[in-house]
C-alpha cells in the first residue's frame, strides 16, 4: 500500500473509522476516500456498487457497522443482524467485483462462544454457542469473516479479518441506553459527580472480566496488518490483559473524581463472564499495544469534558 494509493475507509465517522483516518494521515497516506450515511447507504447494494464503480478504491478498511452495548443488542436484534449483514456483504462483494487489491474486515470479540476457554484463540470460532444478548451482532460478524475467507478461497481475493477486543476512545458513543460499558460509566460517574449524587448503580455483579483496547492502538494495529498480514485466519487484536467490571468502575471513579458509592443492580445481566483474547498471533507479527488502560481513560475523559460534558 503506497502513500498515494486510493484507500476507502467505510465508517469513517465512527470511533474506529475516525481513528483509522488519523493513523493513515499520520503516516502520510493522503488519498483517502470517505462517504457519510447521507450520501451512501451501505445497506443498499446498488448504491455501494455505484460508489465502487465511481471511486475505484485500491484498499478498503471495512469499519462500518451498527454497534451498541448489551441493552441495544438485546432490544434490536433484527436490526443488528440485518444492517450488519447488508453492510459487509455489499462492500466485500463490490471489492471483489472492482478488483480491490486488499480489504480488511473488522469484526468483534463477541464472535466467540460464551464459554470459550481463556484466553480465546482464533481457532475457537464456531466451536460452541454464543452469548444470547449479542447473538445477532455476533452472527453478522461471523458471516463477514466467512465471506472474506471464502472470497479468498474461491476468487483469490486478498481479504483479511481482524477481531478487536472491547474498544474505547475519542468519538465513542456515550448514550446511556445504547453505549458500551466504559463510555457509559464515564458519563454516569461524571454526571453523578456534577449532580452530587450519593450513589451510582452498576449493572450486574461487577465480576465479569473484560479486556479494553484504546482505539488509536487498534488503528495502529490495523495499518500494521494491512501492510504485513496476508493469511486466511482472522487475527485477534487486543492487549492480552483484562480487569473486572468492578475494577474498571472504580478506576473510572478515581479518574473522574466521584466520591459517592457504587451499588450493584443484580437484576441486570452480566453478559459473558470473561472475554480475554489470545493475541500471540498478532504479537508474532511484530505488533503490541502501547496505551495503558488508565492513560487511555484519562485521555477519553479529557476529550469528553471538552466535547460532551
Amino acid at each position: 500500500m503506497k502513500r498515494e494509493s486510493k484507500i476507502y475507509i467505510a465508517g469513517h465517522n465512527g470511533m474506529v473509522g475516525s481513528a483509522i483516518v488519523r493513523i493513515l494521515q499520520k503516516n502520510g497516506y493522503h488519498n483517502l476516500i470517505t462517504a457519510d450515511f447521507k450520501t451512501l447507504d451501505l445497506r443498499r447494494q446498488v448504491e455501494v456498487e455505484a460508489f465502487f464503480e465511481k471511486q475505484k478504491p485500491e484498499y478498503v478498511f471495512l469499519a462500518a457497522a451498527k454497534v451498541g452495548g448489551i441493552y441495544a443488542n438485546d432490544t434490536y436484534p433484527a436490526e443488528f443482524l440485518y444492517d450488519n449483514l447488508m453492510i459487509e456483504a455489499n462492500i466485500i462483494h463490490s471489492a471483489y467485483l472492482h478488483k480491490v487489491e486488499k480489504l480488511l474486515f473488522l469484526g468483534s470479540s463477541c464472535i466467540y462462544p460464551k464459554f470459550a476457554p481463556q484466553p480465546i484463540k482464533e481457532e475457537y470460532l464456531l466451536t460452541d454457542s454464543l452469548e444470547p444478548t449479542n447473538e445477532a451482532y455476533a452472527i453478522a460478524k461471523i458471516a463477514g469473516i466467512e465471506l472474506c475467507k471464502f472470497y479468498r478461497r474461491q476468487y483469490k481475493c486478498n481479504f483479511i479479518s481482524a477481531m478487536p477486543t472491547n474498544l474505547y476512545g475519542i468519538n465513542d458513543n456515550f448514550d446511556l441506553q445504547n453505549s458500551h460499558v466504559l463510555p457509559a460509566l464515564i458519563r454516569k460517574l461524571h454526571e453523578a459527580k456534577v449532580n452530587q449524587l450519593p450513589e451510582v448503580v452498576m449493572w450486574g455483579t461487577g465480576k465479569p472480566m473484560r479486556e479494553f483496547l484504546y482505539v488509536d492502538d487498534l488503528a495502529d494495529a490495523l495499518l500494521h496488518l494491512m501492510l504485513n498480514y496476508d493469511q486466511e485466519l482472522h487475527v485477534n487484536v487486543g492487549t492480552g490483559e483484562d480487569v473486572t467490571i468492578s475494577e474498571l468502575t472504580h478506576l473510572i471513579k478515581e479518574i473522574v473524581g466521584y466520591e459517592g458509592k457504587i451499588v450493584n443492580d443484580l437484576s441486570k445481566p452480566d453478559g459473558t463472564p470473561r472475554k480475554l483474547l489470545d493475541v500471540s498471533l498478532l504479537n508474532s507479527t511484530g505488533w503490541k499495544h502501547k496505551t495503558p488502560l488508565n492513560e487511555g481513560i484519562e485521555s477519553v475523559y479529557k476529550w469528553y469534558l471538552k466535547t460532551k460534558a
